[in-house]
């Protein structure tokens, strides 16, 4: 057994973990979880993420790392007017669609169909509130919040995976010294809290339908170009077929989607994981190995983050982002033709508009593909 797959596993789920532990706990904050059931969440997706990189890794022999769904993160905190056992009746309508289009392979053909320019921005719409609370947290407490905008400036430059994570832990250090934190929690094992769903057509078509549209489009299609990317040929329909069987059974114990990685893939996949591209594999055993330990402290993570200042949670959540966001902006606007639909998609997103219930990713999307079809249809007639 090489270091480097020790070393790799433990950096990926380094990455995937910290860096976005904050935008999770916000989004579990939008549907009025209790801190039990934030920790339940926490819980539950790590073990859900260690059961599925351990079983596809295993099983098909390819380093498959999975993680919780960046973008639905965004999605269920910008969502207003859900509960919590609304939300997991979304995540269990998300996760059979899933399921579903890994035992129907035309689904997959469908999804990928979405031109990326009008997903991207609705991806875009989603995740640029997160981004503008991180300016927000500037007016909040400029004392903290500015050193660490320095300071995740400058680390990006020399390692940007890492920078999230270390203004995490650098701001939590420089929050307890400026005397921003109260009494730190005591330490507790982690528990799973049951939550029966509530289903409503309401929810499902303004959160399940683009929770599973984001995670699909951005998420688990990027995974899969990660992998061939790296030289392997993944069996699609099996590895989102498991991520949704699995998201369905954690999703009772608050748990969001998970789904294929893409940047932690890509650090499991790289050369320096393992010369060997055979044996690769391996990191995703240990990234699971990871996993479980972030499952068992849980609750004590939540429970740090609680007494955290809000001005830093924006701040880490917002940076968190700020990535996704470059990509999904880039995409949009990458073909001229389909520019103005990508922006109605964005725009509509980022209102927060919301009709009989329904959320604005929903409608952003609708809007997007709309003006798409139209213009499509004026470009024809002028060519004929």
């Amino acid at each position: 057994m090489r270091l480097s797959v020790v070393v790799s596993s433990f950096v990926a789920a380094i990455v995937g973990f910290g860096s976005t532990l904050a935008l999770v706990i916000a989004a579990a904050a939008a549907v009025g979880a209790t801190t039990e059931q934030t920790a339940s969440m926490v819980t539950a997706v790590c073990l859900a993420k260690a059961a599925e990189a351990a079983f596809l890794s295993w099983w098909t022999r390819m380093p498959v790392i999975t993680a919780w769904t960046t973008p639905g993160a965004a999605l269920l905190g910008a969502s207003a007017g859900f509960t919590m056992a609304e939300a997991v009746g979304a995540f269990i309508g998300a996760a059979l669609l899933l399921t579903l289009t890994g035992l129907v392979r035309p689904l997959t053909r469908l999804v990928s169909m979405i031109p990326s320019s009008v997903a991207s921005g609705m991806l875009a719409g989603i995740v640029v509130a997160f981004v503008m609370g991180a300016a927000r947290a500037v007016g909040m407490d400029a004392v903290l919040v500015l050193p660490l905008l320095l300071a995740f400036f400058v680390l990006r430059l020399f390692n940007p995976a890492l920078s999230v994570l270390a203004v995490l832990v650098g701001g939590g250090a420089l929050a307890v010294a400026l005397g921003r934190v109260g009494s730190l929690p005591p330490f507790e094992i982690s528990t799973l809290i049951w939550t029966s769903p509530d289903f409503s057509l309401t929810a499902f078509v303004g959160l399940a339908v683009p929770l599973y549209l984001v995670t699909m489009a951005s998420q688990n299609l990027a995974g899969i170009a990660v992998l061939r990317a790296a030289g392997y040929n993944p069996p699609t329909g099996l590895l989102i077929g498991t991520t949704g069987f699995v998201s369905l059974l954690s999703a009772p114990f608050n748990a969001l989607t998970t789904n294929l990685a893409a940047i932690s893939a890509a650090i499991c996949t790289d050369p320096d994981a393992h010369p060997d591209p055979a044996k690769r594999w391996l990191t995703g055993p240990f990234y699971a190995l990871w996993y479980v330990v972030f499952a068992i402290f849980g609750a004590s993570l939540v429970a740090l983050f609680d007494v955290l200042p809000q001005s830093l949670i924006l701040l880490v959540a917002g940076i968190g982002l700020l990535a996704p966001l470059t990509n999904a902006l880039g995409l949009a606007m990458a073909d001229p033709a389909e520019r103005i639909p990508a922006i109605v998609a964005f725009t509509v997103t980022a209102s927060g508009l919301t009709i009989g219930g329904i959320g604005a990713a929903f409608w952003g999307l609708l809007a997007g593909l709309f003006v798409l079809v139209l213009d499509r249809i004026a470009a024809r007639a002028k060519r004929s």
